[in-house]
């Protein structure tokens, strides 16, 4: 039989690990939400925590590509632990691969306010050594309620392009090969896909807040490019004829948002946007068909200049990767 001494102390263990429990998730909570990173070497990046049905999750964008989950996310001493894991082919002598392994980099992050310290802990390839390097992360807000954009403001249309030179333009990367220039009042990019060079991204002189953008643009068969909203949305441009909509498909914001349908016309020609940027939420109308309707933006996507979602940003195009053509760019800025 208990006695009444060791009743009251397995009570007093019971409420002590459970005040320890709610303190943690509590201190857990901190955590959960969206962060809009710098990652190491300046390049933006995301991470979304969140807690599940009875575990810890949460998704990240890296510079580039998409947006993925990752591997596992634990808390520890008040930190939490995000991991990510590659796979490594192992190969021999012949080119034959042996042995797949999987290599777990750690992101080690600490909450101070609203912003995220965090340091990636990234092993080598070959195994010997743990490469380590500092970044952080600032706190996203809650996005605000869909705009009723029946009650916008657009002020008088701004015509970015002048249809003769590039004039307003420049390219981002500064020492990457221009592939852009003007004919026959077409904006176009060819680059040269065997010289083994970069081709630049263009972007605009000016930058914008919210807006409404009207363009053409016209892909060839296989092609791909990219509309960015202030330097941090990216509008998919590619060849996506006779496929079902994707994030990655012709009118998607990359990685992101699905259009409902996709009425892409074949490659070669003409496409109409008209997208419409407000607070933080995206319409897209393709070849006149509303595709994307007034949806939220829950951070940036791969490519982004920066992840801060509140600074204004220009009009960007994406000519790193296939030959595009580009004309009637016209942007009407909000008027608040």
């Amino acid at each position: 039989m208990m006695t009444r001494f060791a009743a009251h102390r397995v009570a007093w263990s019971l409420g002590f690990a459970v005040a320890v429990g709610m303190l943690s998730a509590r201190a857990n909570e901190a955590f959960f939400g969206r962060w809009a990173l710098t990652i190491p070497g300046g390049g933006a990046g995301w991470l979304e925590l969140r807690k599940e049905s009875g575990y810890f999750d949460g998704s990240i964008l890296w510079g580039g590509g998409s947006v993925v989950p990752v591997s596992s996310v634990h808390f520890h001493d008040d930190a939490v632990y995000v991991t990510r894991v590659r796979e490594v082919k192992r190969k021999d002598a012949s080119g034959k691969v042996v042995r797949t392994q999987q290599i777990a980099e750690t992101l080690v992050g600490r909450v101070e306010g609203d912003r995220l310290n965090l340091v990636q802990m990234n092993p080598r390839d070959d195994g010997t050594r743990v490469d380590s390097a500092q970044f952080f992360g600032k706190r996203i807000p809650p996005l605000p309620p869909r705009p009723d954009l029946s009650k916008v403001k657009f002020g008088e249309p701004i015509p970015l392009f002048n249809g003769k030179d590039l004039t307003g333009w420049r390219l981002i990367e500064t020492d990457a090969a221009n592939g852009w220039s003007v004919k026959d009042g077409v904006l176009i990019n060819r680059p040269d896909k065997n010289s083994g060079q970069h081709y630049g991204n263009l972007r605009t002189e000016k930058e914008f807040e919210d807006f409404n953008l009207t363009l053409e643009a016209n892909v060839p068969k296989g092609g791909n490019s990219g509309i960015y909203l202030r330097g941090i949305y990216e509008v998919q441009v590619a060849d996506s004829y006779g496929r079902a909509p994707d994030s990655h498909g012709l009118g998607g914001i990359y990685s992101r948002i699905t259009p409902t349908s996709l009425p892409a016309k074949p490659p070669g020609e003409w496409q109409t946007f008209d997208i419409t940027l407000v607070d933080r939420h995206v319409t897209v109308i393709l070849n006149g068909v509303k595709i994307i309707d007034n949806q939220p933006l829950l951070g940036c996507t791969g490519g982004a200049l920066w992840s801060d979602e509140f600074r204004p940003g220009p009009i960007y195009l994406q000519g790193d990767h296939e030959a595009v053509d580009y004309r009637n760019i016209v942007l009407r800025p909000v008027v608040k």
